[in-house]
């Protein structure tokens, strides 16, 4: 497909692209690499892999790449370059997936074996960023564990609550049937006291709870999410590496073809596949970039959402506790009116007066 791109040169009187192919041997010239931070790379109709036909209505053919760079060169200001688009192979190659397999295999080799098996592993090893995974899933540890005690605390609390409901429940109907009007109140503010306590009980969970839903999100959605993403930029950098290991190999082809004086058939007839290799690099890179530009920012994001947040629920339990120990201990205070008198035994015939009974005194009762 013809197109064509009108470009401004730069203060170095370049595009910023880099040509291959040409004569006497190729019969077409194309773009090898778009650099970065050019007009060419700014205005991104050229790609890597595109042929190269026209400058400033100049037809290249039968043009070679000392020819053509000088071409440009002479130009000033605008210049049109017409070119053919090619366009990458539908489907997935399977060269490139096996190199995608022994670079995912060469990565989780220790430093000892690599080097025993003599490979290099410096493009993967200085990749700090899939070394995040290990830190995720150890922040994703540390919720699970707040997490797991969070939930021990709360059906801890709620157990206590019950009893007090329980035990308050007792003491008030111990006031209700006794008969000294003394102890029947300090019996009846004692349950009371209970209850109320369960109260707080039941305040406190209410309180906590949210803490169990936001340490939730980030257990269920955020790491998982943030884990996809690095699946994915991880995905992105194999395949690019793939596809670098590739035109790599067939640069050496065609090295070592021209030293012994030989030219490959690909060559005389175009180096198509060269260019398509070319063009998925291009774009591999281009998913790759972008893949890890959002994996930074996810990244930093979880990073402050940990610090913050982390705290922020720790704040929450530890003020929910306090609150809860101090009004327990407010509303138990006033309760504590032991050793009071009590009627233990009266006698069936017996008034039950308080001042024909004889009392006898409670030996410090209590909770």
């Amino acid at each position: 497909m013809s197109r064509s791109v009108s470009l401004e040169k730069g203060k170095n009187n370049m595009i910023g692209i880099s040509i291959g192919g040409g004569s006497p041997f190729c019969p077409v010239l194309y773009v090898v690499q778009v650099f970065h931070r050019t007009p060419a790379y700014d205005d991104g109709n050229l790609t890597p892999g595109d042929e190269l036909v026209m400058v400033d209505g100049v037809s290249l053919k039968g043009y070679t790449r000392k020819e053509t760079a000088q071409l440009i060169q002479s130009k000033k200001g605008v210049i049109t370059i017409a070119f053919n688009r090619i366009e990458p192979p539908k489907g997935k190659n399977y060269d490139i997936a096996m190199k995608k397999v022994k670079h995912r295999l060469v990565e989780r080799l220790k430093d000892r074996t690599a080097d025993t098996l003599g490979i290099s592993r410096a493009v993967l090893v200085n990749d700090k960023l899939l070394k995040k995974v290990e830190y995720l899933e150890k922040n994703a540890e540390v919720y699970r564990g707040i997490t797991e005690r969070a939930k021990e605390f709360l059906q801890g609390t709620k157990a206590l609550a019950q009893s007090h409901r329980e035990f308050g429940q007792v003491f008030s109907e111990i006031g209700v049937y006794e008969t000294q009007t003394s102890a029947s109140v300090a019996f009846t503010n004692f349950g009371n006291a209970h209850k109320a306590m369960a109260d707080e009980g039941a305040k406190l969970i209410k309180s906590v709870g949210p803490m169990l839903r936001d340490l939730g999100t980030f257990l269920e959605k955020v790491v998982p999410d943030t884990k996809l993403t690095l699946k994915k930029y991880s995905d992105a950098k194999f395949e690019f590496l793939s596809y670098c290991l590739k035109v790599k190999e067939m640069d050496d082809e065609e090295s070592d073809a021209v030293q012994y004086g030989q030219q490959l058939t690909r060559v005389l007839s175009g180096n198509h596949m060269y260019r398509v290799f070319l063009r998925c690099r291009h774009a591999a890179k281009i998913r790759f970039i972008k893949l890890r530009s959002d994996v930074l920012v996810k990244l930093q994001l979880l990073d402050n959402k940990r610090v913050q947040d982390v705290a922020f629920q720790l704040e929450r339990l530890i003020t929910g506790l306090y609150v809860y120990n101090r009004k327990c201990h407010k509303l138990l205070k006033p309760a504590a009116v032991f050793p009071i008198e009590v009627h233990l035994s009266i006698d069936k015939g017996a008034n039950t007066d308080s001042s024909t009974a004889p009392p006898i005194m409670g030996a410090g009762l209590g909770e």
